[in-house]
């Protein structure tokens, strides 16, 4: 079963066999307005984490999404090239950013649980 987690970054990820979805919170995408664009990771790509990983530019701002963990990007999302604001409308859903195979699930320790961001974000 997938397990969702959060970091202070507004990121969040729901981790299943050793693989995580990556995505911004609802909270993430309400701050920065309607996305017009997303520069989407290359396949392949090695990432620590606090890496920058993916550019989104709204109406408002540029924004970096950071690597919540140590991983390597195994998909994109290429729906969003076509239409960035499905980061807006399913931020949690079909607004994913990529997927990434973790390096070390041990990481997965210090990010929080959805309890834990509610309160992180008031």
């Amino acid at each position: 079963m997938a397990k969702t987690y959060f970091t202070e970054d507004h990121e969040w990820l729901r981790v299943e066999g050793g693989v995580a979805t990556v995505g911004i919170t609802d909270y993430a995408q309400e701050q920065l307005g309607d996305l017009v664009f997303v520069e989407l990771p290359e396949i392949g790509r090695k990432l620590a984490k606090g890496d920058t990983a993916v550019v989104v530019e709204s109406v408002k701002a540029a924004s970096d999404v950071y690597a919540p963990v140590d991983g390597e990007i195994t998909e994109a999302n290429a729906s969003l090239s076509a239409d960035p604001s499905l980061v807006n409308s399913a931020a949690t859903g079909d607004g994913w950013l990529w997927k990434m195979k973790l390096a070390n699930e041990n990481q997965l320790d210090s990010l929080m649980d959805e309890a834990g961001y509610k309160a992180h974000i008031g």
